[in-house]
């Protein structure tokens, strides 16, 4: 047990989903969980499927095959990586009416969306002088990695994006009305969605990384990457590496953000009660409940501790 291994499958795909195969999987893949060590966070809408979930190789395999039988032929753009531990606690199936949120109802993915370009093109494409990159995760995952040269939207989520795009793309593409624009995000599903808002506004050379970062890191080499630092991904493991490993970044229980080991340095940081991005965000009656929760937490692995030993 010491050794076993978790797969992570990340995965999405846009098509059209109806109400009552919605709740139809939903309800499959919760039996499966009942008596199997299943955990994950997937999101059903009318527009698609999205999200992780993490068990042994054999059982994702059997998640994978009921998943397609409602997905179709519709491609799942699957994303692998492995933990010695589970990055979720359980599972959860969410149903809402955008598998990404956007916000923008007259947009369809499934049927108008930019090209895919995949991980062994990208560089070429990014790298031309006539393309403009446009990230389009949110402020704080692009603050721990990025590609050379992207632009940063600073949104605060996705439903922000097009506000971004209307007050601010024509600066950014000047005169070059051809220019390309090449779009990425963590697992590909934001930026196909960005490129379909853009399609729908006239925009043409639209691009978008197929499989997003995730899958450009598992692609290529860290000595061809052009990407710069670690990846944010939603789940225990805060952010991977090249290598798609566990990164160095954790989190602060306080706000939620993602913390490097120097920020964990720094004078403002209180192990679950407040980091430098949110110390003036909270009451100290806040601060007190933030410190007998962490009195709890370290209480909590003193025990798995002992009983380990």
């Amino acid at each position: 047990m010491k050794d076993k291994k978790f797969q992570i499958i990340s995965l999405y795909s846009f098509f059209p989903f109806s109400e009552n195969l919605i709740f139809e999987l939903r309800n499959k893949l919760l039996n499966i969980e009942k008596n199997n060590d299943l955990t994950g966070l997937l999101i059903f809408a009318n527009e698609g499927i999205n999200g992780t979930i993490c068990a042994e190789e054999k059982l994702i395999e059997i998640v994978l095959e009921i998943i397609k039988i409602y997905s179709g032929t519709n491609e799942l753009n699957l994303k692998v990586s492995f933990s010695k531990t589970k990055v979720f606690k359980k599972l959860k199936i969410k149903i809402k009416k955008e598998i990404v949120t956007m916000g923008v109802p007259k947009i369809n993915p499934s049927q108008e969306a930019g090209t895919y370009i995949d991980s062994f093109t990208w560089n070429k494409l990014i790298e031309d002088k006539n393309t403009i990159v446009i990230d389009t995760r949110n402020h704080y995952e692009v603050s721990l990695g990025t590609f050379k040269n992207s632009i940063n939207p600073n949104t605060r989520n996705f439903s922000e994006f097009p506000k971004w795009v209307d007050d601010n793309l024509e600066k950014h593409l000047g005169n070059g009305k051809s220019k390309n624009i090449a779009m990425f995000c963590t697992g590909g599903i934001r930026c196909e969605k960005a490129t379909s808002l853009l399609r729908n506004k006239g925009y043409k050379n639209i691009y978008h990384l197929k499989g997003g970062i995730l899958k450009y890191l598992e692609d290529t080499s860290k000595r061809k990457s052009l990407y710069e630092g670690e990846c944010y991904v939603f789940d225990k493991r805060v952010a991977l590496d090249h290598e798609l490993n566990k990164g160095s970044y954790s989190i602060c229980h306080a706000c939620g953000m993602p913390i490097s080991i120097e920020d964990q340095k720094k004078d403002e940081y209180i192990e679950g009660i407040q980091c430098h991005l949110c110390v003036n965000q909270f009451s100290d009656e806040d601060r007190k409940r933030f410190e007998e929760r962490q009195k709890q937490i370290n209480k909590s692995k003193k025990k798995q501790i002992i009983y380990k030993n």
